[in-house]
């Protein structure tokens, strides 16, 4: 077939439509190894960066410009329409939180309308439009509800997430209740960033790999689904990434997001067979693989896309974020691997 346009392309394998190849980009492929992204933190702070439409446009550009992968994630954090509903939030780097929400009278300070708070990532949206025209898409994001729960609900977060894990246990109508307002938080945030002109949404669910499968379903999972039902009527395609969550693939294929987005310890061609004609899947190099060399990389980036040519669609990524440690190179070989792909 014809080449196609990267927002044709993207739109397409998100879909399980053909492609003349798979999509590429990179998650937190704007970030600490880019130097340019290194100069403008030496004089922004992380949430300041965030709340300048201009620079989060930049820094969003920054990796296109060098790379030129087919999609553009707008520059911002999972946790920014927390800051604007009494949530004191800080990064140093990892998030801190001096007012957890911890029992069921801290509710009434998730009150209010995250708009204010995401403005300045909506605008950035509006802005990297009127840059990028219409051929490139712009993807906006957001925190899945028990992920944002489980930063909003600890001091700094636990390894195992334990202050909302035993709250599953021993105060599950208080948890219920924080789970369907951060559910209110994601739908409302993944409203604004298509409003404001994304061309699909990713929704992070960095913390469900704790839950087994039933307390997934029970909790993470419900608020999910809830957040997907409630999305506009030919709302844009909904990728949902959940790490170290192998063990409830099957769970986040039936949630009804058009893409799953699995983490380097999930075999892709297993995936496929497995739930690749329900949803497409995105992935899943692993980060650390991005510091072999070209030929390495490009082998990798063959067998991904074999592998993936079994599902329905397949989106080229990485398993989970650009470590910071990654060499520019590395990233370079992996895009010029995947744009010589053929599925």
């Amino acid at each position: 077939m014809e080449d196609l346009t990267a927002r044709e392309r993207f739109l397409r394998a998100c879909r399980g439509e053909e492609v003349d190849r798979p999509p590429v980009w990179l998650m937190r492929q704007a970030g600490r190894y880019l130097p340019e992204y290194r100069e403008i933190r030496a004089r922004a702070s992380f949430l300041e960066a965030c709340a300048d439409p201009e620079l989060a446009v930049e820094i969003s550009l920054q990796p296109y410009r060098r790379f030129g992968m087919d999609a553009v994630i707008v520059f911002s954090d999972i946790l920014i329409p927390l800051t604007g509903l009494g949530v004191s939030l800080d990064f140093a780097p990892g998030p801190s939180v001096a007012n957890p929400i911890e029992r069921a009278s801290d509710l009434e300070r998730l009150a209010g309308d995250v708009a204010p708070a995401m403005e300045p990532t909506c605008e950035a949206i509006r802005r990297l439009r009127a840059e990028l025209g219409p051929e490139v898409p712009i993807l906006g994001f957001a925190g899945a509800p028990w992920t944002l729960a489980a930063y909003a609900s600890e001091a700094k977060l636990s390894r195992d997430v334990e202050r909302l894990v035993v709250s599953s246990y021993t105060e599950p109508s208080f948890l219920d209740a924080l789970l369907d307002r951060m559910a209110e938080i994601t739908t409302r945030t993944l409203e604004l960033q298509i409003e404001a002109g994304a061309d699909a949404v990713q929704i992070f669910d960095t913390w469900a790999g704790v839950l087994s499968s039933p307390r997934f379903r029970r909790f993470a999972g419900r608020a999910l689904a809830r957040v997907i039902e409630a999305l506009p009527s030919g709302h844009p395609p909904v990728i949902l990434f959940a790490r170290a969550a192998a063990h409830l693939l099957e769970d986040l294929a039936e949630l009804g997001a058009d893409v799953v987005s699995v983490d380097w310890r999930v075999d892709l061609a297993d995936a496929a067979l497995r739930v690749g004609q329900r949803v497409s899947l995105q992935g899943n190099l692993d980060p650390a693989a991005l510091r072999a060399s070209p030929a390495t990389i490009a082998r990798a980036v063959e067998q991904l896309v074999e592998a993936g040519s079994k599902a329905r669609g397949h989106v080229l990524n990485l398993g989970h974020g650009v470590l910071p440690t990654t060499p520019i190179d590395g990233v370079r070989a992996f895009v010029e691997a995947a744009m010589r792909a053929r599925g």
